[in-house]
């Protein structure tokens, strides 16, 4: 009983987890280097990450600075960039890749605004889909006489109070994404 609460706990947590994730890759107008994070480089014929090919950083709130560990990737991070289609055009100078990040306009804030509830309603159907699942399996429990009827009220409780924390979370998160970029 205490198990599949854990792991109906686990899976919650670890759909929030994923739904931060997401928001982290949002481009808000405030440069961040988690908006290279998917980014992937060919580098001497296998698919790198950026992040160990290249040092990252943010020396001012609308530029991303990527300096490569080897000179000679310049281009092949620089092709990444324009591949990955974030909305960014590098400026390449030799030695280092400037990312200036744009201000975002009115209309595309609200895009965003749009996809970030988007992505909290998704990530609140999969939490619901883990207690449906989590239910099921202890009604499987019941029916095998492995719990009683008290205890698998109990535990349906103890479910739907789990579920309810994390939906309460992710609209904390989902809210506190969409004040960031409406305020700016």
């Amino acid at each position: 009983m205490n198990s599949l609460l854990d792991n109906c706990d686990k899976s919650m947590k670890k759909k929030t987890e994923m739904l931060e994730k997401e928001f982290s890759r949002l481009r808000t107008g405030r440069a961040s280097a988690s908006i290279l994070e998917a980014i992937r480089v060919d580098y001497y014929g296998v698919n790198t990450p950026l992040n160990q090919v290249a040092s990252i950083s943010v020396p001012d709130a609308r530029t991303i600075l990527v300096s490569p560990f080897d000179k000679k990737l310049l281009v092949e991070i620089e092709k990444a960039i324009q591949i990955a289609d974030i909305g960014i055009q590098p400026n390449n100078d030799g030695n280092v890749i400037r990312l200036p990040v744009p201000a975002l306009n009115e209309d595309r804030r609200k895009e965003i605004s749009k996809s970030i509830r988007k992505l909290g309603e998704d990530a609140k159907v999969a939490i619901r889909l883990v207690r449906k699942d989590v239910n099921n399996k202890s009604k499987k429990m019941e029916k095998d006489k492995d719990l009683n009827e008290d205890e698998l009220r109990s535990l349906t409780k103890e479910i739907q109070e789990i579920t309810d924390k994390y939906i309460k979370n992710i609209d904390i998160l989902t809210s506190k994404k969409e004040k960031e970029v409406m305020s700016f």
